[in-house]
């Protein structure tokens, strides 16, 4: 999130690989417009919604996504990817199926900068709506460094062997090359759309009212009511939780007088603000008063472990680093400390019993103003909102493809649709919002591990 700072404070984020190591058992859980747009046509071995009285289940018993921050396709998987940049390959199998970025900028055949530890935690580009939306040119993709409202030669860059763990990730797992921004601006409006798969606010306009917002320079709070895929999981007896790192830190300091938590050892930044601190718009869940800071449905990263442990661990989880582990450019914020979170948190799912019918995906919230050179899909018919850059997408573990890119049009909001898909009954759309044109995941899935085809669209 470019956040104008925010005065909050907390938790490191832990290893939790070792604490499940020896879990138990768990129980079984109750159960874009996208269109065919942009290559969004059903890939191999995936079959569209199928109708029956008694529709089959996929063995995808619990989603966990991880929410990471401010990077684009290109950013990092632009030197991994090997096809010729616009030759729009139709393969899937490895980096030779995804296009690289060009060697020069589009808008001033400027060479790329080399985006590493240094380079991330030195500068946070401008990235709002109108900025985006301005580098992005009406699908030209040449502003990045010429726009009049945030060009600058540093917006291009891609990232060298910092996030070869990223790579080594996407070599035995699912790389979806299609995957953009719901929409141009910054974190809190799209993070909303995990929620709502819909346009809910414009870039990080409001606080939720919700533990930590006393603790943010942003002095607007709001609440909203609408139906959130949260409400529909409930009402179908599913269950769920955001783990988020610092909550508990927050919630102890808020409760001592309404004070911001102390600052962590780890946080270069070194000021009780984001992103050394949790900060509560981080989790759309947090704007519906139906949900936020309740205990079933909050919790903090450290519970992770125990969840895994102790056979407690939801359907659908949704993971949030603290912001100088989410690999969000600034404030002294490095991408190795965010790689760490993420192998750890994988790590931890592998290490427990939940690791054979848990789908792990990985997402970032919002591209961050960073170059991509793939022209977003046009204005949602929905919403009426202009879609925002790529953004790098990886569906992990045994239920997902291996060395394997997708290039079917995705979002978050088909992470909502996958939601209702798997645990609503095949019944997608129930939103009334994206959830009812954005493509599925079933491109990223192996059916034969999944043991049915889930939609590709």
């Amino acid at each position: 999130m470019s956040r104008s700072l925010r005065l909050v404070a907390l938790v490191l984020p832990l290893s939790i690989a070792a604490a499940c190591s020896s879990s138990s058992s768990p129980s079984q859980s109750s159960g874009g417009d996208a269109g065919n747009d942009s290559g969004g046509m059903p890939e191999s071995g995936v079959t569209p919604d199928g109708g029956g009285d008694a529709p089959q289940t996929a063995k995808v018993e619990h989603l966990v996504v991880i929410v990471q921050e401010n990077q684009t396709f290109d950013s990092y998987f632009g030197r991994w990817c090997t096809a010729a940049t616009s030759s729009k390959p139709t393969c899937t199998q490895g980096p030779s199926c995804c296009e690289a970025g060009p060697g020069l900028d589009p808008g001033s055949q400027t060479v790329p900068a080399t985006l590493n530890d240094a380079f991330n935690a030195a500068r946070d580009p401008s990235h709002t709506q109108a900025c985006e939306l301005g580098e992005i040119d009406g699908g030209k993709m040449d502003g990045f460094v010429t726009s009049s409202l945030c060009g600058s030669p540093l917006n291009f860059a891609y990232a060298d062997t910092t996030v070869q763990s990223y790579w080594s990730l996407a070599a035995k797992s699912a790389l979806a090359d299609h995957y953009f921004q719901p929409v141009a601006g910054e974190s809190t409006s799209n993070d909303m759309y995990l929620a709502r798969a819909q346009f809910v606010l414009l870039d990080n306009m409001y606080e939720p009212q919700a533990i930590g917002a006393s603790c943010s320079l942003t002095a607007a709070t709001m609440q909203y009511t609408d139906t959130t895929i949260a409400d529909l999981l409930v009402q179908a007896g599913v269950t769920w939780s955001w783990y988020g790192a610092g909550y508990d830190a927050m919630k102890q300091a808020q409760a001592s007088g309404g004070t911001c938590p102390p600052v962590p050892a780890g946080c270069a930044f070194g000021v009780q603000t984001y992103p050394c601190v949790y900060d509560p718009s981080d989790d759309p869940f947090a704007y519906y008063p139906a949900f936020v800071d309740k205990p079933a449905y909050f919790k903090d990263y450290t519970q992770l472990a125990t969840d895994l442990a102790g056979a407690n661990l939801p359907a659908v989880s949704f993971v949030k680093a603290i912001g100088y582990e989410s690999e969000h450019p600034g404030y002294g914020d490095t991408v190795s400390a965010g790689i760490t979170f993420v192998s750890g948190t994988i790590a931890a799912i592998e290490a427990s019993s939940y690791a054979p019918n848990t789908l792990v995906l990985i997402t970032w919230d919002e591209g961050g103003g960073h170059f991509d050179h793939i022209a977003p899909p046009p204005t949602s018919t929905v919403d009426n909102q202009p879609y925002g850059m790529r953004l790098p997408f990886l569906a992990v573990g045994p239920l997902a493809r291996s060395n394997y890119v997708s290039h079917v049009q995705m979002e978050h909001s088909s992470l909502v649709k996958f939601i209702e898909w798997n645990w609503l009954a095949q019944t997608t759309g129930q939103l009334g919002t994206r959830d009812k044109v954005a493509n599925n995941l079933g491109s990223v899935l192996d059916p034969s591990a999944t043991g049915i085809a889930v939609p590709a669209n």
